[in-house]
């Protein structure tokens, strides 16, 4: 019998079910309204799947951006993955739920952050709000949804996908 609740994992645990849940009616549904996510991950966490130059660029986090055009996107009990458009190439991304640090939906100004143990983060608050300019957001032009988007719609329009980083905003 345990000396203690861990109520910290216990929390943890029933954030990554909120991602889960969300991203698993992401994947049933679309995004509904003006719904898109920040999603934070480490990149150095071993079951992240990514492409080395990704991984080159992006050291240790990488921020990224679901909103306009995505792909692919597959929802498991552990992780999720996802194909994303940098500039005009796709990439295949597989995030587990424990590499994630933020999940961040700024259309209903909602936020999760992951604390670690080793973290010096404890003097800031939980309710901070990130601001971000347009000089902040690094902009990628996005591919086309499918063929059949581009037959409904007329001509699909290529649509901007971005790359945010967050590190000016950490103390």
């Amino acid at each position: 019998m345990a000396k203690s609740i861990d109520y910290g994992n216990l929390m943890h645990s029933a954030m990554r079910g909120l991602i889960r849940q969300v991203l698993e009616n992401v994947r049933k549904d679309g995004l509904p309204g003006d719904h898109h996510f920040f999603i934070t991950f480490d990149t150095m966490h071993p079951d992240v799947e990514l492409a080395d130059w990704l991984s080159d660029r992006y050291p240790e986090e990488m921020t990224v951006v679901i909103q306009h055009w995505f792909d692919n996107l597959e929802v498991n009990e552990d992780s999720f993955s996802i194909t994303l458009n940098f500039g005009d190439s796709p990439e295949p991304l597989f995030i587990p739920y424990d590499s994630i640090r933020t999940f961040v939906d700024p259309s209903v100004e909602f936020g999760l952050r992951f604390e670690t143990q080793d973290s010096d983060d404890d003097d800031i608050e939980e309710d901070d709000d990130i601001e971000m300019s347009s000089s902040d957001v690094s902009e990628f032009t996005a591919a086309p949804t499918s063929a059949s988007d581009e037959k409904s719609s007329g001509e699909a329009k290529p649509k901007e996908a971005e790359i945010v980083s967050l590190d000016q905003f950490r103390k």
